[in-house]
């Protein structure tokens, strides 16, 4: 992956940086993978909208990375980032968010075709007295019975 496709600026880094070592604990082991890089991760997945899967390797295991965004969303560590976030750090996260990558459009607002109902037509008065009668009298569609002496 191109290192020129990354979000995180140093300056914007060095902000986030100093909030989340406010909103973290101490305890535990250190991760694998660097909390600049996991940020950027979560990052990476808002804007292209893929699957945890389709994580690239530079970012490490993908299951790796989703229980570390589940266990910071459950810890209240991205909420508390938001909150501490200054004004211009808040607008580049909102500017991110709104991309039109992450729009979804209905699949009618793109053109596809509706799905066709049955629907009853009904005759007016107009027409039904100018055209002519589309079936045939009840009793010649009457079949005969045999009869059996």
């Amino acid at each position: 992956m191109d290192e020129r496709r990354l979000l995180l600026t140093d300056d914007l880094w060095a902000t986030v940086e100093a909030q989340l070592a406010g909103l973290k604990s101490k305890r535990g082991a250190p991760p694998d993978l660097p909390d600049r890089d996991f940020v950027e991760a979560v990052l990476y997945l808002a804007r292209t909208g893929l699957p945890w899967r389709d994580l690239p390797q530079r970012f490490g295991h993908w299951a790796a990375v989703y229980m570390r965004f589940r266990r910071w969303l459950t810890r209240g560590i991205w909420a508390g980032l938001l909150k501490q976030l200054s004004g211009t750090a808040l607008a580049r996260v909102k500017v991110l968010f709104v991309d039109s990558t992450v729009i979804r459009a209905h699949a009618h607002a793109a053109g596809a075709r509706k799905k066709a109902v049955a629907r009853r037509l009904r005759g007016s008065a107009g027409v039904a007295a100018v055209s002519p009668a589309r079936s045939t009298p009840p009793s010649a569609t009457r079949r005969r019975r045999p009869r059996w002496s």
